[in-house]
């Protein structure tokens, strides 16, 4: 889990480098040819200059020169960033270039082959950063005995990881102001309190919010097509779940200011249900 205040300076020395989460949009071309010639001709009728600056993730169904491909796009005035995970992978290691997971596919997610134990951590006002966690009990029908097991962790590293055993959720009471982003890797992100505009609260599973949410929020950052928001007052500048996103003037008018669920269907996209009426 990952607070960023951009509006907070510590009075300490400034570390190296920080690791958090920030919403950032960019745009993904698909390629079903590697003749150059057909795209360069194809980007001159579509763009109006080359003068664009656009980041963009690489898509292609066939085999390409990346290095070539590459070049050609900057001379356009477009800034490839990565691929989408394929035939493309060993040469865009060779650039240096990313390499995204393919639709519905979680970046290095573990995910359980029993049911997890649920850890849960608590963010408090004054400490943002500390986590706790509790082990469920468990019951050993063979003996009839009960072993109980509670661990708690402090002063934890910024980013969770998730093991095979285990999905943290992560609790947080505070109100997510204008200028914050709270990220959270490896369980649901619980927000307590509300979510002003200018803020964003990012997981990569489900995101609950009991408040009033103003800001952006966004659940499945990394893929997953089953994870849903829950907003108790919704009135979000941006939504996204498992990448597709739905800008505050494109929101259906009658979910604004109600409770809602935001979810993924294959085919139509997002899907605003006002829990109200369920």
């Amino acid at each position: 889990m990952t607070v960023l205040d951009n509006g907070t300076q510590g009075a300490s020395a400034a570390p190296a480098l920080a690791f958090y989460g920030k919403m950032l949009t960019f745009s993904r071309l698909q390629f079903g040819t590697d003749d150059l010639s057909a795209i360069e001709a194809q980007l001159a009728a579509t763009l109006s200059g080359k003068s664009s600056n656009i980041p963009v993730l690489i898509d292609s169904e066939v085999e390409q020169d990346l290095s070539a491909l590459v070049e050609l796009l900057w001379s356009w005035g477009l800034q490839p960033i990565g691929v989408v995970t394929g035939l493309l992978d060993a040469q865009a290691r060779e650039l240096r270039l990313a390499i995204f997971p393919a639709d519905g596919k979680r970046i290095e997610r573990i995910l359980p082959t029993k049911k997890p134990a649920t850890q849960r951590q608590q963010v408090t006002a004054d400490q943002p950063t500390e986590s706790s966690a509790a082990s469920s009990s468990e019951d050993n029908a063979a003996t009839d005995s009960t072993a109980t097991t509670e661990t708690t962790l402090a002063d934890v590293a910024a980013e969770t990881l998730v093991s095979a055993e285990q999905i943290t959720s992560l609790i947080y009471d505070q109100m997510l102001r204008s200028g914050q982003s709270l990220n959270h890797v490896g369980g649901d992100l619980i927000l307590t309190n509300s979510v002003n505009s200018g803020a964003e609260a990012i997981t990569d599973n489900s995101l609950h919010v009991y408040g009033r949410a103003q800001g952006r929020l966004v659940a499945g950052a990394t893929g997953d097509k089953d994870a849903r928001i829950f907003c108790q007052v919704f009135n979000p500048s941006l939504v996204s779940v498992a990448g597709t996103y739905c800008l505050r003037d494109n929101l259906p008018e009658h979910v604004i200011d109600k409770s809602v669920q935001v979810r993924f269907v294959e085919g139509e996209g997002l899907v605003f249900t006002v829990m109200d009426d369920v």
